[in-house]
């Protein structure tokens, strides 16, 4: 990873956690409070001293804290990384880290799988807060394309269940989007601004992006929007397991049209005591997960095309922060935010399969389904911090509340036998319905001694859902009332100044959401009918972490052994029946789901500015009730190799990175025109970039990257499953004005 450019990271990183952790003032309580966020940070701070190796995180612990005095594996990915990457969204970052995947295609659509987990047993955060959609799909979170890249800050993910400090959904890890705050400093400028035009040869796409931040007294402001539009795509001739293309081909519905925009304002006093709102929004329009001509694929010729015509996503935020409270015997420090969201979703459905011979090629069953989908959720995080001699206890409570409501309808047609006779219905594939959660959590950061310290932590939550009368449909399914408990409990031993060794040791919990437990109808791919499930039981998971961190002047290291254990899992099943012709699939809890693997990173800074990282993971899935069932949902193993070079003048940077995901046979057996196996594939990456010029006090930055320069004809992970091509070599150009 870039872990050689956080430097300037770790400035940002903790100007934004600031916000979270004020800690300003001169009294003896908040300099132990100061001192206690510092301590969990390696005490060989001296040895960094100007190296550019330390990221601080806030997402595994709740405070601003050094990653390698973390006892988790989490990678960061700062502001210089998003710059130089220019991705399409916060997603397209995590194709080069240790035991992270993307899945989905497109310009929007990406999403993080994380250690062979993915959708819903994946948290998406936005400073903390949920995204995640209890009305999506169960193998499809929501999209972090929500969150526009032009107001991230960092990223950070966190592998491994994070339920203690998150609740449910956080089972296999979380990604957290951190967006910007402006700066209350005295000597920060007292207006700033960005003015950038970026675009892609894949799809023609074109994006403009405009911020502009001003700082008066005790207040700031940041507004940011952005504007993006994008086409198809091509992918490139080759072969990849049994697809052979001759020429370029298209993928169709891969582009979107979409907006975003965001206005924020803080209020901070001198004691630390701050309060904030902000309002964003994004609007996408002509969205789709992408597909080739089945012609081109050989097989099964149906044809299924799944596109969002509209979506928006509308959000409020407010919070309150203290500074530092003297003389308070319950908390040093304390924050609360309340949130409200608005997520509308238009879904099409367009799937036509042919009869074959010895019909014509027009002969088939055409079946056209519309679902349109309002989701509102509204919540709030309250949480405080107190600092003793020797431990550091965070505690506080959450909640939201999901109102799902929607309206389907279908059109059916057959088409060879005499006039077409289209069949029309309304029924609604999944009721009204709502999902609450409230959980109360507790951890506590002990040091035990000077080389080691634990965190332990727990959570007690309860989760509801309930389905209401819906027109359409003459029978709701019931409700349902599930609590749960979930610990873990992290220990980091420091076996030199320059290493340390972790382990962790943890329950992880996730309700199952409305999809799961309700839809009743075709599936969006619209190759089965799946059935209500309403009394499903709750995933519940032990993880076990245990690894190496490693930190001098010039390298960082670290290496990780896993297992995560999911007990009542949620698969999908066939039942053996049939349902207006269609397969019968049903939601079942399973035994025993088991994820393995192994993950090492390593980055050396060489003289010159010449800096060389590589990172290798591999992941095991398995159904340990019968494994002979086939559960790979990722490649079986991932190798990344970068080196860069970035002087100290600032003038310039170039980088070179190249990444091979192994072959993976795991798969289920003639789900893919690819073939009972996932080939290997390599892609190579060149990227680089220039300051032009500074014309009176404005400063012009040009960044260019070549990506799949090989022209390789490969997919990620479970794209493959329907063969959804990455664009095959393309050019990004990106160009910015900044004051």
């Amino acid at each position: 990873m870039l872990l050689h450019t956080s430097l300037s990271a770790a400035r940002v990183t903790l100007t934004a956690a600031a916000f979270l952790l004020v800690t300003t003032g001169a009294d003896a309580q908040q300099t132990a409070l100061s001192s206690a966020n510092n301590r969990s940070r390696t005490d060989s701070t001296n040895v960094r001293k100007s190296t550019s190796l330390g990221a601080v995180t806030v997402t595994a612990t709740r405070r601003a804290t050094d990653v390698q005095a973390v006892p988790t594996p989490v990678s960061v990915l700062d502001s210089a990384v998003l710059r130089e990457r220019q991705p399409n969204t916060a997603a397209d970052l995590l194709r080069e880290l240790p035991g992270v995947d993307v899945i989905g295609t497109g310009t929007n659509q990406a999403r993080p799988s994380i250690r062979g987990q993915r959708g819903q047993r994946i948290l998406l955060l936005q400073d903390g807060l949920r995204l995640n959609n209890a009305r999506r799909q169960q193998d499809f979170g929501e999209i972090p394309g929500i969150v526009d890249v032009a107001t991230i800050q960092r990223v950070e993910v966190v592998r491994g269940p994070a339920s203690v400090l998150y609740g449910t959904d956080a089972i296999g890890g979380v990604m957290n989007i951190i967006t910007k705050v402006p700066s209350f400093a005295k000597d920060a400028p007292r207006a700033s601004g960005t003015l950038g035009y970026r675009y892609g040869s894949a799809g023609e796409l074109t994006r403009g992006e405009a911020s502009l931040g001003a700082r008066a007294g005790n207040f700031v402001v940041l507004a940011t929007g952005a504007k993006r539009d994008a086409g198809n795509y091509d992918a490139p001739e080759g072969r990849y397991g049994n697809v052979n293309f001759t020429d370029a081909v298209t993928l169709s519905n891969a582009g979107v049209n979409d907006k975003n925009a965001s206005v924020y304002v803080g209020w901070r006093y001198k004691t630390g005591t701050g309060a904030f709102v902000r309002a964003e929004t994004y609007d996408a329009k002509n969205a789709g997960f992408g597909y080739i001509n089945p012609a081109l694929l050989g097989g099964n010729l149906t044809k299924i095309q799944i596109t969002y015509p509209t979506q928006s996503f509308t959000k409020w935020s407010t919070g309150f922060s203290t500074g530092v409270v003297s003389g308070a015997k319950v908390f040093d420090k304390a924050d609360v935010i309340a949130y409200r969201q608005v997520n509308g979703r238009d879904l099409a459905q367009s799937i036509f399969a042919p009869f074959g011979a010895p019909y014509p090629a027009t002969a088939g069953v055409d079946i056209q389904t519309r679902n349109h989908t309002d989701l509102t959720t509204s919540g709030f995080r309250a949480e405080a911090m107190k600092v003793f001699t020797r431990n550091i206890i965070v505690y506080g409570v959450d909640y939201f509340h999901d109102n799902a409501v929607g309206r389907d309808s279908s059109q059916t047609t057959v088409f060879g036998f005499g006039p077409p006779r289209p069949r029309s219905k309304n029924t609604p594939s999944l009721p009204s319905a709502t999902l609450s959660s409230t959980g109360v959590f507790l951890q506590n950061d002990l040091r035990l001694h000077d080389r080691l310290s634990l965190i332990v932590g727990g959570r007690w939550q309860r989760v509801s859902s309930d389905a209401r009368p819906t027109a359409g449909l003459t029978t709701i399914p019931p409700g349902d009332v599930q609590s749960t408990g979930v610990f873990a409990t992290n220990a980091l031993f420091k076996l030199t100044p320059t290493l340390n060794l972790v382990a962790s040791v943890g329950r992880g919990f996730r309700a199952p959401n409305l999809v799961e437990r309700y839809f009743n109808g075709p599936t969006p791919e619209g190759s089965a009918y799946q059935s209500a499930t309403p009394d499903l039981m709750p995933e519940r998971s032990l993880n076990t972490d245990l690894g190496l961190k490693y930190r001098t002047d010039r390298v960082a290291a670290e290496a990780f052994i896993y297992r995560n254990d999911i007990r009542d899992a949620v698969r999908i099943s066939a039942t053996g029946a049939k349902i207006n012709n269609l397969p019968e699939y049903q939601n079942v809890n399973v035994g025993k789901l088991r994820s393995s693997g192994f993950e090492a990173t390593g980055t050396m800074l060489f003289a010159r500015g010449i800096s060389a990282s590589a990172n290798y993971s591999q992941v095991k899935s398995t159904n340990l009730l019968d494994r002979s069932i086939p559960i790979g949902d990722t490649y079986s193993s991932k190798l990344v190799g970068t080196v860069g070079w970035r002087p100290a003048s600032g003038r310039g940077w170039v980088e070179y990175a190249v990444r091979r995901n192994g072959e993976q046979k795991d798969i289920v057996a003639g789900s893919s025109p690819v073939g009972n196996t996932l080939p290997a594939f390599v892609v190579h990456n060149l990227r680089g970039g220039a300051h032009l010029f500074t014309l009176r006090g404005v400063r012009q930055d040009l960044d260019i990257q070549v990506n799949n320069l090989a022209d390789a004809l490969y997919a990620e992970t479970a794209n493959a499953g329907f063969f959804r091509p990455e664009p095959a070599r393309h050019v990004v150009i990106a160009l910015r004005s900044s004051f």
